[in-house]
């Protein structure tokens, strides 16, 4: 399954509590469509950190690397490359 798959698959089930996948764009923002709150981000970050073997650090704790579907898998293909 990718990457993608996975986190939206994550997001159904732990946050919007359903199946429907056109309930998530990949683009929109968690905190401004009201999906995720900052207990979910940290919810999300530990999910993150277990699923692909990865570690966030404090300073990576960012919207610029957590608000969405995209930001997430491209967060976690660097983490990874790197």
């Amino acid at each position: 399954m990718s990457t993608q798959n996975l986190i939206v698959d994550y997001i159904l089930q732990n946050f919007l509590f359903s199946d429907d996948r056109s309930l998530i764009n990949p683009g929109d923002s968690f905190l401004e469509k009201g999906i995720i709150d900052s207990t979910g981000i940290m919810e999300l970050i530990f999910f993150i950190e277990d699923q692909f073997g990865i570690k966030v650090l404090d300073e990576e704790m960012v919207p610029e690397n957590l608000d969405s579907v995209n930001r997430i898998v491209s967060f976690i293909d660097k983490k990874k490359a790197g």
